[in-house]
């Protein structure tokens, strides 16, 4: 005996006009998510190959990797704290603060001006970064560097591609915001 065909409701307008508005509002935000994806992508993989092929711990040891000598050299480094080591040990204060700098950065996002496209390469390479360096946070209990350089006697802190979406991207907005000051 054939089963009687149930006729579901047509879906509200309010329902479709809402998933339409939330595909609009994801699409407007398109080049702050592509290039935060392609920061956390870039940053975890470098990171996956670094933890592969490296030791942990291999600063001034000769399992580090020269690139170009006495200039650049591929190392695999913990750092428990923020930029140049400041707040070692502080990973979990960290971890939360970029939860924070996240909730932030979607809370204003309108007075941050985030619909103009410089604004959203800015926040993309940021948003990237400060997740990529999180995810490291919670799973590692520290951030993995790997890239070294050495100028002459000078030698600049260990970073990764976190920070380096990071430092470009707060960079690109600071000259962006001295440009093209807001008339409020």
């Amino acid at each position: 005996m054939p089963s009687p065909a149930v006729s579901l409701p047509a879906p509200s307008s309010s329902a479709v006009s809402s998933a339409s508005s939330r595909r609009e509002r994801l699409h407007r935000y398109r080049w702050l998510w592509t290039l935060a994806l392609i920061v956390l992508v870039l940053d975890q993989g470098t990171k996956l190959w670094i933890n592969a092929i490296l030791p942990f711990g291999t600063y001034d040891s000769p399992d580090a990797i020269t690139v170009i000598d006495d200039f650049f050299y591929i190392v695999h480094v913990g750092n428990t704290g923020a930029a140049w080591s400041m707040f070692a040990g502080r990973s979990t204060l960290l971890a939360l603060l970029a939860l924070v700098t996240l909730g932030g950065i979607y809370a204003w996002r309108h007075a941050l001006g985030l619909r103009q496209l410089p604004v959203q390469i800015s926040f993309g390479l940021l948003c990237g970064g400060i997740v990529g360096n999180l995810l490291d946070r919670l799973v590692h209990g520290h951030v993995i560097d790997f890239l070294d350089f050495h100028f002459g006697s000078y030698v600049y802190p260990t970073f990764n591609v976190a920070d380096a979406g990071i430092c470009v991207g707060v960079g690109l907005y600071l000259i962006h915001s001295l440009r093209e000051p807001r008339n409020d």
